[in-house]
């Protein structure tokens, strides 16, 4: 038996009428009849009583016509269900993030994700940039937001913003009155650092950004999340350069300043694995199109 079979078998059933079901299914009738009495023949009892001006159903073609209808319903669903996946609209995504990415880009990607495609079930996890490429070489994420550069065999990565850097002072620094600090002034002052092991791209531009200004930064705290320092710049266990976005992270006590020798910017990068998932694929086109009003 086949899966036609039910298809012909059902359109009759809701006809009880040969030559209408046979329009309805776009053949002749007399094959429609033939597939039917085969069908009879298979099962081993009859599906319909036929006299010359009606056609109705027998009990067991009663029972078999309500039993058909739920296998066609899971059939349907199940390739409704294959068409959604291969689309990248049902699933699972493992999604890592650095913790400053929070506050730029990642909200909107996720949101506009999560109208596109909400049967995509969404697992996050917040690990730094060292982490995440851990993870995803054996496969405990599917796709993560980064502090570039990625320079990893087997491993895909895409810019979807960028930023200027900014100062972090606390709030009784002598500095605070103005709109623009110059990185220089802060020469003397210790700096609070993400460490270079955990995300080397940030940590470059901060340190490249300092010897620009003619002097290399003192290192007075470390600290792997973007809040931490800020906390610590609360504190006042010193500055901090970070990047533009961290402004929308407020806290009582510490203040933000443009820096005028900040051309120099810093990103953040989606990261893949070769020949991504169908889900994979669909969040990156998602994240493609938020990203060219961000970048």
């Amino acid at each position: 038996m086949e899966l036609r079979h039910l298809r012909y078998f059902i359109a009759v059933a809701e006809e009880l009428n040969f030559t209408r079901a046979a329009d309805r299914l776009h053949m002749a009738q007399p094959p429609l009849s033939q597939q039917i009495q085969n069908l009879e023949t298979e099962l081993g009892f009859q599906l319909f009583r036929r006299t010359k001006r009606t056609v109705m159903l027998t009990a067991a073609g009663q029972v078999f016509f309500e039993e058909s209808q739920k296998i066609m319903q899971q059939v349907d669903r199940a390739i409704q269900l294959g068409k959604q996946t291969s689309r990248g609209e049902l699933g699972q995504l493992t999604v890592g993030f650095v913790s400053s990415a929070s506050h730029n880009v990642v909200p909107g990607i996720l949101q506009a994700f999560g109208t596109q495609c909400p049967a995509v079930k969404l697992e996050l996890h917040e690990l730094t940039t060292n982490e995440q490429l851990q993870r995803l070489r054996f496969g405990q994420i599917d796709i993560g937001f980064v502090r570039p550069p990625v320079e990893e065999d087997g491993i895909n990565s895409e810019i979807v913003f960028r930023e200027p850097l900014i100062a972090a002072l606390p709030e009784t620094h002598p500095a605070t009155d103005r709109a623009i600090v110059e990185l220089r002034e802060l020469s003397g002052e210790p700096f609070i650092l993400f460490p270079r092991s955990l995300a080397p791209g940030l940590y470059d531009a901060i340190v490249s950004l300092c010897q620009q200004a003619g002097f290399s930064p003192i290192a007075g705290q470390e600290a792997i999340q973007m809040q931490t320092i800020i906390s610590l710049v609360a504190a006042e266990m010193g500055v901090a350069i970070v990047p533009a976005s961290m402004q929308n992270f407020q806290r009582r006590g510490v203040v933000y300043k443009s820096l005028p020798e900040s051309t120099c910017e810093v990103a953040i990068a989606l990261i893949w694995r070769h020949h991504p998932a169908p889900v994979v694929q669909r969040f990156l086109e998602v994240a493609r199109q938020i990203s060219r009003f961000e970048i």
